[in-house]
Order: C-alpha cells, then sequence, then structure tokens
C-alpha cells in the first residue's frame, strides 16, 4: 500500500527542500515563505518543471510571517486549512528549516533572542498548536554543539514531547547522500504517539525504536574524507586537469557542472562581475579553500558548505570569476532544469541558494520517512 502525505512547508525559499518531498511521492499543499523574492522564484521554478499548485496556495509576505499563524488575523483560518487536510483521512506532515544565522558559529550567534533565532520557537510552537502527524526541523550543527544553543534545543524537544511526539534526531552531512558538499546540518523529526499507534508502529517514551537514518547514505561520513583528495594546483586559466582514479568522481565539482551542463543552463551568465581584484582572483591557487573568502573550488574535489553571504565568496576552479548560479545550482546537487527567474537579483540567487537544503539530502530524508510509513502500515 503506498501513501501519498500531504505537506505544509514553512520557510520555503525556492524549494529545495519541498522538491526532495514532492519527487518522492508526497503532496506540497501550502507553502509559507516570507520573503516575495524567493516565493516568486519557487513559483517560477514549479513551473518550469510542471508540478502542480499547492491546493491551499502560496503564502508571502506578511502573510508568510510564521509567527502570524500563531497569534496574528491568521492563525484561525491556518488552523482550519490544517484540519480539512485531516478531515480527508490525508497523512499531515510540516516541513521547514528556520533562518539560522543567529545559531551558526560563523553568523550571528545570538541565539533565541535574535530575531532568527525565535523563528525556531515560533515553528515549534506552531507544531504544538496544529499537531502535524510528523514534522521535520532542520538547522545549523551550532544549535546542537554550542552550549547555550543546545540548552534552547532541549527546551524545544521537552516542548515537542509534552505536545505528543516521539522524536529523533542525526547530524548529518549532506555529502552523505551524493551531494557534492561538504554540509553538515541536523534534522530533528518527530512523530505523533497517536499517529504511530494508528498505523502499526512500536515504540516507547524515549525514541523511535527503529527509524531507517541510515537507508538512504550512499558515502559514509567516516569515511568519505579519507580518500586522496586533491588538496590544490596552481591556477591556470582553462587548464586541464585529468581526474584521479581513486577518488568518487560522482561527489566532484566537476562531475556536477558537467551533469547539470552549467555552460548552457539559463543561469548560465548569471554570476556577480567583478569591479576590480581580477589579480587577486588569478592569485587563489586551484583548491584554497583556507581563507574565510574567495576560496576556489577544486574541480576535483566536493565544495565546501555553499554559503554566499557574510562576504564568503567562491571561485571557480579554473575560471578567472566567480561561480554563477548554474553552478552553484549545481553544487546544490538540483535537477539540470530546475532553474532561477531571470529577473531576480544576483543577490537574492545567491541566498536562496545557500539557504536551501541540497536537493538529494532532501530526497534521502523524504524517502526514509516515507519509508518509516509506509512499513507501519504494511505491519499494522
Amino acid at each position: 500500500m503506498s501513501v501519498t502525505p500531504s505537506i505544509f512547508s514553512f520557510f520555503s525559499g525556492s524549494g529545495f527542500l519541498d522538491l526532495g518531498f514532492e519527487t518522492s511521492g508526497f503532496n506540497i499543499v501550502y507553502v509559507n515563505e516570507i520573503s516575495p523574492s524567493f516565493m516568486a522564484a519557487y513559483r517560477y521554478s514549479r513551473e518550469v518543471l510542471k508540478l502542480p499548485l499547492p491546493e491551499y496556495g502560496y503564502h508571502d509576505g506578511e502573510v508568510g510571517d510564521v509567527t502570524q499563524l500563531i497569534f496574528g488575523r491568521q492563525a484561525e483560518t491556518f488552523r482550519e486549512l490544517v484540519q480539512d487536510c485531516c478531515q480527508s483521512n490525508n497523512i499531515v506532515g510540516f516541513i521547514g528549516g528556520p533562518p539560522c544565522p543567529d545559531f551558526s558559529i560563523g553568523g550571528k550567534n545570538r541565539g533565541f533572542l535574535g530575531d532568527n533565532g525565535k523563528l525556531s520557537t515560533a515553528y515549534i510552537e506552531l507544531i504544538c498548536q496544529n499537531l502535524p502527524d510528523f514534522f521535520l526541523f532542520e538547522n545549523v550543527k551550532g544549535l546542537w554543539r554550542t552550549k547555550k544553543h543546545r540548552h534552547f534545543f532541549e527546551l524545544l524537544k521537552i516542548q515537542l514531547q509534552k505536545s505528543g511526539y516521539i522524536l529523533t534526531e542525526r547530524l548529518i552531512n549532506t555529502i552523505e547522500y551524493g551531494v557534492p558538499q561538504d554540509r553538515e546540518r541536523i534534522i530533528l523529526l518527530g512523530f505523533k504517539k497517536s499517529f504511530m499507534a494508528n498505523i502499526g508502529i512500536k515504540f516507547n517514551d524515549e525514541h523511535l525504536l527503529s527509524f531507517p537514518w541510515k537507508n538512504q547514505i550512499l558515502y559514509n561520513k567516516e569515511n568519505i574524507f579519507t580518500y586522496p583528495w586533491i588538496h590544490s594546483n596552481h591556477f591556470k586559466e582553462d587548464s586541464i586537469i585529468p581526474c584521479p582514479d581513486n577518488i568518487p568522481q560522482e561527489i566532484t565539482v566537476e562531475y556536477w557542472f558537467k551533469k547539470n551542463h552549467v555552460i548552457n543552463h539559463p543561469n548560465a551568465k548569471h554570476y556577480f562581475q567583478p569591479r576590480a581584484g581580477i589579480t587577486r582572483f588569478a592569485s587563489v591557487a586551484e583548491g584554497d579553500v583556507s581563507k574565510k573568502s574567495f576560496k576556489r573550488l577544486h574541480r576535483w574535489r566536493y565544495s565546501p558548505t555553499a554559503c554566499y553571504g557574510n562576504n564568503e565568496v567562491h571561485l571557480h576552479p579554473y575560471k578567472i570569476r566567480r561561480i554563477s548560479v548554474a553552478e552553484a545550482l549545481a553544487i546544490q546537487s538540483l535537477p539540470a532544469n530546475f532553474v532561477l527567474p531571470e529577473n531576480m537579483s544576483l543577490t537574492n540567487m545567491f541566498k536562496t541558494i545557500g539557504n536551501g537544503v541540497p536537493y538529494l539530502a532532501a530526497k534521502a530524508l523524504a524517502q526514509s520517512i516515507l519509508d518509516f510509513i509506509e512499513v507501519g502500515i504494511k505491519s499494522n
């Protein structure tokens, strides 16, 4: 028996996480994003991909503020939408990754008191008020590893447990799922006790007994960094360097550039043109990612975390320029036919790409959730 759970998406950005769920068999019914620019990109990309409109619509601007769904004018209307979806015998899930600079070691680090930090509290409150059958919460590793942030994270989990959820969490690295990028993120999943009892999933009050976290992993993160990756090469424009035989080529930058045909991609010409600094660009060795900014990717290695704010600049391996939007999308493992609109500003293009959950990681997480639910239903 196959199921098609309905998804309410929050902090949706341009929809990388949603796309992973959609292509794994979930139905996106509600999309919530406060930035009109990101929402326009979300809608445009899905028109290009010929994906259906969400049943309960797109919500951006003021109505895309999650706090409005808890305390504001939209709260009652939103509850009615969730109840309507539940009454149709749908399995309902919430997914979202609240903006994370306040928990990022390299970001603002203001914690739960920062404007973005408060959105994590709001998202958890939204879950506890509306009680979906399951939820996904994604955030940076600083929320897990920094002492003051970890305390806040534990308080959020206690709130969820008191609301009837059994939780399971993992610090993932998206490279595990075939993404050409070293990117660690916390994934917290919660399943409502009554939902699990209804579909026959056995559990105790402490944790899920057998969530299939590892079923979709392609590369063990303990082993992937032990390969003899090339550290650096002297930069030469349009140079040719053959791929070494003893590395997994499928998680390298150049493999994905070719896979996504980035030269001919609609976003191929979208990159920042430097007003000065060409000499500086040429002085950075291919593969030198040691500095905070001006990191030159190596064609035959994975990328560092795709984060293009805070003056972090990623340079093309063998061109005297920054990487393009097409190339950044490839590093985020998006399908080759995923396109951002031409009228979107370059700043917003790179911001939405850096904020997004890499597509292959999203798809793997979605498939793991679906497998977990379907195993329970089949055994019931």
